[in-house]
Protein backbone atom coordinates (compact mmCIF):
# COMPACT_ATOMS: atom_id res chain seq x y z
CA UNK A 1 0.00 0.00 0.00
CA UNK A 2 2.83 1.90 0.81
CA UNK A 3 4.27 2.31 -2.74
CA UNK A 4 0.82 2.64 -4.64
CA UNK A 5 0.29 5.68 -2.18
CA UNK A 6 4.30 7.35 -3.03
CA UNK A 7 3.17 6.23 -6.85
CA UNK A 8 0.13 8.34 -6.66
CA UNK A 9 1.54 11.15 -4.98
CA UNK A 10 4.56 11.55 -7.68
CA UNK A 11 1.80 11.00 -10.51
CA UNK A 12 -0.38 13.99 -8.94
CA UNK A 13 2.60 16.00 -8.53
CA UNK A 14 3.87 15.19 -12.38
CA UNK A 15 0.12 15.70 -13.76
CA UNK A 16 -0.11 19.05 -11.90
CA UNK A 17 3.65 20.61 -12.87
CA UNK A 18 2.60 19.19 -16.48
CA UNK A 19 -0.90 21.87 -16.74
CA UNK A 20 0.90 25.12 -18.35
CA UNK A 21 -2.19 27.31 -16.98
CA UNK A 22 -1.66 26.29 -13.21
CA UNK A 23 2.25 26.64 -13.16
CA UNK A 24 1.89 29.63 -14.85
CA UNK A 25 -0.79 30.77 -12.50
CA UNK A 26 1.94 29.89 -9.74
CA UNK A 27 4.81 31.38 -10.97
CA UNK A 28 6.74 28.05 -11.80
CA UNK A 29 6.35 24.31 -10.62
CA UNK A 30 5.52 25.41 -6.59
CA UNK A 31 4.70 21.96 -5.65
CA UNK A 32 5.81 20.55 -2.75
CA UNK A 33 5.41 17.59 -0.03
CA UNK A 34 7.09 20.12 2.63
CA UNK A 35 7.65 23.79 1.74
CA UNK A 36 11.17 24.78 1.70
CA UNK A 37 11.62 27.70 4.26
CA UNK A 38 11.08 31.23 2.81
CA UNK A 39 8.91 29.11 -0.20
CA UNK A 40 7.19 32.25 -2.31
CA UNK A 41 3.32 32.42 -2.28
CA UNK A 42 1.60 31.22 -4.07
CA UNK A 43 2.43 27.27 -4.05
CA UNK A 44 0.83 23.54 -3.46
CA UNK A 45 1.35 20.62 -0.95
CA UNK A 46 0.23 17.55 -0.28
CA UNK A 47 -1.59 17.41 2.71
CA UNK A 48 -2.59 14.56 4.88
CA UNK A 49 -3.32 11.13 3.26
CA UNK A 50 -4.86 8.28 4.19
CA UNK A 51 -4.82 4.67 2.84
CA UNK A 52 -7.60 2.04 3.18
CA UNK A 53 -6.38 -1.67 2.22
CA UNK A 54 -9.75 -3.27 0.29
CA UNK A 55 -8.13 -6.28 -1.23
CA UNK A 56 -9.90 -9.83 -1.93
CA UNK A 57 -8.30 -13.34 -1.41
CA UNK A 58 -7.23 -12.56 -5.63
CA UNK A 59 -7.04 -9.18 -5.93
CA UNK A 60 -4.95 -6.12 -4.49
CA UNK A 61 -6.42 -2.57 -3.86
CA UNK A 62 -6.52 0.03 -1.92
CA UNK A 63 -8.78 3.63 -1.60
CA UNK A 64 -6.13 6.72 -0.71
CA UNK A 65 -7.41 10.01 0.73
CA UNK A 66 -5.61 12.96 0.65
CA UNK A 67 -5.17 16.72 0.61
CA UNK A 68 -3.84 19.47 -1.63
CA UNK A 69 -3.44 22.89 0.18
CA UNK A 70 -2.96 25.71 -2.11
CA UNK A 71 -1.11 28.79 -0.50
CA UNK A 72 -1.87 32.32 -1.54
CA UNK A 73 -1.11 35.94 0.37
CA UNK A 74 -3.01 37.62 -2.62
CA UNK A 75 -5.58 39.97 -0.55
CA UNK A 76 -8.93 37.97 -0.42
CA UNK A 77 -9.86 34.54 -1.36
CA UNK A 78 -9.88 35.06 -5.32
CA UNK A 79 -6.83 33.61 -5.89
CA UNK A 80 -6.59 30.89 -3.96
CA UNK A 81 -10.45 29.89 -5.19
CA UNK A 82 -8.59 30.03 -8.57
CA UNK A 83 -5.68 28.24 -8.45
CA UNK A 84 -8.11 25.54 -6.63
CA UNK A 85 -10.29 25.54 -9.51
CA UNK A 86 -6.89 24.95 -11.72
CA UNK A 87 -5.88 22.03 -9.73
CA UNK A 88 -9.14 20.21 -9.92
CA UNK A 89 -9.13 20.96 -13.41
CA UNK A 90 -6.06 19.16 -13.67
CA UNK A 91 -6.31 15.86 -11.47
CA UNK A 92 -10.22 15.28 -11.13
CA UNK A 93 -11.51 12.61 -12.88
CA UNK A 94 -7.81 12.42 -14.83
CA UNK A 95 -6.24 8.63 -15.90
CA UNK A 96 -3.03 9.23 -14.25
CA UNK A 97 -0.48 6.68 -14.94
CA UNK A 98 1.08 4.74 -11.90
CA UNK A 99 4.43 3.17 -12.33
CA UNK A 100 3.50 -0.19 -10.58
CA UNK A 101 -0.46 -0.01 -9.99
CA UNK A 102 -3.65 1.31 -11.82
CA UNK A 103 -5.58 4.14 -11.00
CA UNK A 104 -9.03 2.73 -11.06
CA UNK A 105 -10.56 6.39 -9.96
CA UNK A 106 -9.59 10.19 -8.72
CA UNK A 107 -12.46 11.89 -7.97
CA UNK A 108 -12.55 15.60 -6.01
CA UNK A 109 -14.97 15.11 -3.15
CA UNK A 110 -14.70 18.35 -0.84
CA UNK A 111 -13.05 21.92 -0.70
CA UNK A 112 -12.77 24.65 1.63
CA UNK A 113 -11.17 27.91 2.54
CA UNK A 114 -9.93 29.37 5.00
CA UNK A 115 -7.52 32.29 6.43
CA UNK A 116 -4.34 31.13 8.22
CA UNK A 117 -4.20 34.44 10.82
CA UNK A 118 -0.42 33.35 11.68
CA UNK A 119 0.66 32.62 8.01
CA UNK A 120 -1.35 35.81 6.89
CA UNK A 121 -2.37 33.43 4.34
CA UNK A 122 -5.56 31.95 2.36
CA UNK A 123 -5.05 28.17 2.72
CA UNK A 124 -7.55 26.09 0.08
CA UNK A 125 -8.06 22.59 0.84
CA UNK A 126 -9.11 20.51 -2.13
CA UNK A 127 -9.84 16.55 -0.38
CA UNK A 128 -9.67 13.48 -3.02
CA UNK A 129 -10.34 10.03 -3.69
CA UNK A 130 -8.58 7.76 -5.46
CA UNK A 131 -8.88 3.95 -6.37
CA UNK A 132 -6.03 2.00 -6.83
CA UNK A 133 -5.76 -1.44 -8.06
Amino acid sequence: MTAASLELQEAVFAALAGDAALTSALGGPRFHDVAPAATGFPYITFGRATVYDWSTASEAGSEHFFTLDVWSKHKGRREALALMELVRAAIHDRALTLAGHRLANLRMESAQVSFEAKLGAYRGRLHFRAAVE
